[in-house]
């Protein structure tokens, strides 16, 4: 039973004549006193709570709004990191290229440094080798001619000692002494 009728059904001063024509099919007057009501309803609560409504939803769009600008800004910046990631990208495989030519050229200039620096100390190992050569012959000749000479004074000695008599040396002692007197004079 509708709100209306149970409404008009508390009040007993309503004429029966006029319930025919709240109850006329379609036409139904309990219905649009309940719109009457909502609209009301509605009209006072917006006029009472629509303005903070508002201004929440206005600004939850710009919130919204702002939160996507800076989506987007966020986006362009992610995009434009990713660019950059695939230049260097693509760049690498050059780069690696690149890389490795320049090691090998390096690696050849330094294998040519270290066969210069291997020759040249061959070099001078080969010429301390050749004085040190050189001085060890000059040391075993001095020494040779040391021995040669002490041994060559030793044999005279021996000999004169062998072939000389006291007489030949007595006799060789005053012409050394006669020769020796007659510088002076």
């Amino acid at each position: 039973m509708p709100l209306f009728h149970t409404i008009l059904g508390a009040f007993s001063f309503v004429p029966d004549a006029l319930a025919p024509w709240f109850d006329y099919p379609g036409l139904e007057l309990w219905k649009f006193v309940n719109l009457a009501i909502f609209i009301g309803l509605a009209l006072y609560l917006h006029r009472k709570f629509g303005r903070p409504i508002r201004e929440a939803f206005r600004s939850r769009s710009e919130t919204i709004k702002q939160e996507l600008a800076t989506a987007r800004l966020e986006r362009d910046q992610a995009l434009a990191k990713l660019t950059e990631v695939e230049t260097l990208f693509s760049k690498l495989d050059s780069e690696i290229v690149r890389i490795k030519e320049q090691a090998q050229v390096e690696a050849a200039a330094e294998r040519k440094r270290m066969e210069a620096a291997t020759e040249q100390e061959i070099t001078k190992i080969r010429e301390q080798a050749k004085r040190e050569i050189e001085s060890a012959g000059k040391a075993a000749r001095h020494d040779l001619r040391k021995f040669a000479a002490t041994e060559s004074v030793r044999l005279a000695e021996e000999i004169l000692r062998k072939e000389i008599r006291p007489d030949d040396d007595a006799r060789i002692t005053n012409q050394n002494v006669q020769q020796l007197g007659g510088t002076r004079a």
